[in-house]
């Protein structure tokens, strides 16, 4: 392996860790183990705190690659709970309404995700990592700062309907880039005529990455030890 001619390593992104901060963790080691006092390392797309799952992570000069991995399709495990509704449209914050779930059933469940299928238009949430002049809408956001962010073209592949347990349902949803799982719940939400906010997402493919190829971040120093690692004479 040649951290620095670019390597890409695939991680199962731990719960409440920022990518931020796996981004970091990953680099820290790798500069330990080099000796390097700097070495380039980046995410090929952000997972929220509250999110698990598939993470590709390049260094070196694979870190060019990152865009070509940013434009492959992913897929999700979604847990949504009906019938509220949050402010970061996930337990970030607490529920700030209620709605009826009573004339929810199965078959309008599964009808109404029917709709999101296909090229959508869907805003962001304002507590995302989009910009708006410069500054990060979530910044803005927990600020309290009104957040207005216009609508994103995007395209979801397929959504599935895995568990129905009233107000919990679980999803699969396989999708573009730039699609926020966290605001497709608030639109399933409105569409059924109640609210719903995410309670669990789990990142489960990107391109053909799986989570059965990715590493835990907590053993990736013992991985690192095992491996034959070259090094560049810059």
């Amino acid at each position: 392996m040649n951290f620095k001619e670019g390597e890409v390593l695939y991680f199962n992104k731990p719960l409440k860790w920022t990518s931020f901060a796996v981004v970091n963790k990953i680099r820290y080691h790798i500069s330990r183990k080099l000796e390097l006092k700097k070495i380039k390392v980046g995410h090929a797309g952000t997972l929220d705190p509250l999110a698990t799952g598939v993470m590709i992570i390049c260094t070196g000069k694979a870190t060019k690659r990152i865009e070509e991995f940013q434009h492959h399709t992913k897929e999700y495990v979604a847990t949504l709970c009906l019938g509220a509704t949050t402010p970061s449209f996930d337990m970030e914050k607490e529920v700030d309404a209620v709605y009826p779930t009573e004339h929810i059933t199965k078959e309008l469940v599964e009808s109404v995700l029917q709709r999101f299928i296909g090229t959508i238009e869907q805003v962001p949430p304002s507590f995302s990592a989009c910009k708006i002049d410069g500054k990060r809408a979530y910044d803005l956001a927990r600020n309290g700062d009104e957040v207005l962010l216009k609508p994103k073209t995007l395209t979801i592949d397929e959504i599935e309907l895995l568990e129905y347990n009233l107000p919990i349902i679980k999803i699969r949803v396989v999708c573009s880039k730039g699609t926020y799982i966290r605001a497709l719940a608030r639109d399933v939400g409105e569409a059924l005529g109640s609210g719903a906010y995410l309670t669990g997402l789990i990142r489960t493919r990107v391109g053909n990455i799986t989570l059965s190829d990715c590493m835990d971040v907590e053993t990736f120093p013992q991985w690192l030890e095992e491996q034959n690692i070259e090094t560049t004479n810059d």
